[in-house]
């Protein structure tokens, strides 16, 4: 299954790695040169399908968990100052998507969506300090009753060129469901109040809808 975010990005790949294909069978004449460019066009499309796959997940809904938004790899878990929406003290988890990684979003709780607001800006490279404030990125907050007001932020990275962001102020949403895609590398920070015990350590390799980042 391939996400919806990557439909006209994969046709568009198949028809040019198909015509490389076929120019290079006809025009090509050496053999090991032609057989180069057409295993090189394979790879694009093979790289590119594998980039925008959306498997399901089980997600077991339980309004006592906040589930990691993404796949990737726990690069910070610290306390921080966010400055934007809560302007208060917040646990920051921060999750790593390499551009190997499956880069659907999804909500982390049920809830209402609070706040959703996007940012054009810069496209350092993800794990740099000051990305969560410079690069492009979307903050959303959704709310409920157990864990209150959590926050979640969409960031792009030095590859990746466009955020899409599903999440509308009003929206009830449901955990685990798709929020969203990130074309082409970056990460995404969770705010959580602050003091908060986490279940993830950092390094460690989580899975989008699936691990808990902490738990009631």
């Amino acid at each position: 299954m391939f996400h919806k975010e990557g439909f006209f990005i994969i046709i568009t790949t198949f028809i040019l790695c198909a015509a490389s294909a076929l120019l290079a069978e006809y025009f090509v004449g050496y053999k090991p040169i032609r057989i180069a460019l057409q295993l090189g066009a394979l790879v694009v499309l093979i790289l590119v399908l594998q980039f925008f796959r959306n498997p399901s997940r089980n997600t077991v809904l339980n309004a006592n968990h906040v589930l990691s938004p993404v796949d990737g790899k726990i690069v910070i878990i610290e306390e921080v100052y966010e400055k934007e929406y809560f302007k208060d003290q917040r646990l920051q988890v921060s999750v790593f998507m390499s551009p190997i990684n499956v880069h659907v979003t999804r909500y982390p709780m049920s809830g209402k969506i609070n706040f959703s607001k996007y940012h054009p800006g810069k496209y350092l490279v993800a794990w740099h300090p000051k990305s969560s404030e410079l690069n492009e990125r979307t903050t959303i907050v959704v709310e409920n009753d157990i864990f209150g007001e959590v926050l979640y932020r969409q960031i792009a990275g030095a590859v990746a060129r466009r955020i899409v962001n599903y999440a509308q102020v009003g929206d009830s949403v449901v955990q685990g469901t798709d929020a969203g895609f990130i074309k082409f590398g970056s990460r995404v920070d969770i705010f959580l109040p602050a003091g908060t015990p986490v279940e993830v350590a950092l390094n460690q390799v989580v899975r989008g809808g699936e691990t808990v980042i902490t738990s009631k």
